[in-house]
């Protein structure tokens, strides 16, 4: 009888786990700013100049650029910068994105409060789980690459680097 193999299942490293993540949060916010388009006099409200209680003007779709650009860098941040500084861009920027995401809800009726409510509450539990996954993050001892040096001279005795070439 043939036993059924098992799916490998490598560990994911951290920084492709928060860069999915972030990746997974734009998507979701674009979506969600697209589906806003659906109810009913949101268009003629923008056609009318104003989005929300706001005026369209430079400095508020600068703010949204702002907005929507700090995710789509954290994207690049999150595979490329030092494990210190990385953990604590994610920690400090996911931190700050749950009152900008609940924010949201400040514009919606009883109607669409389902709609808010879901598309809230995905959006926190996607930077709980940056957040989680940023303070969880392992911290590794530093592996020394040679012998270590002697206490008494602080330094590598001849023999020891002849026998590591």
């Amino acid at each position: 009888m043939d036993t059924p193999k098992l799916l490998d299942n490598p560990p994911v490293p951290v920084q492709a786990k928060l860069a999915a993540a972030w990746t997974t949060l734009m998507f979701f916010v674009i979506y969600i700013d697209y589906f806003h388009l659906y109810k009913p006099g949101a268009i003629d409200q923008i056609r009318g100049g104003e989005i929300y209680v706001f005026d369209i003007s430079g400095p508020l779709l600068t703010l949204f650029v702002v907005v929507i650009g700090i995710p789509a860098l954290m994207i690049l941040f999150s595979m490329t910068l030092p494990a210190p500084v990385n953990r604590a861009t994610n920690l400090l920027v996911a931190s700050l994105y749950i009152p900008v995401m609940v924010f949201n809800a400040a514009s919606t009726d009883w109607e669409w409060a389902s709609f808010y409510a879901l598309s809230i509450g995905i959006e926190v539990l996607l930077l709980a789980f940056i957040l989680r996954s940023a303070w969880t993050w392992t911290r590794t001892p530093a592996i020394p690459t040679g012998p270590a040096p002697d206490p008494e001279t602080n330094q590598r005795s001849r023999d020891t680097w002849t026998n590591t070439l």
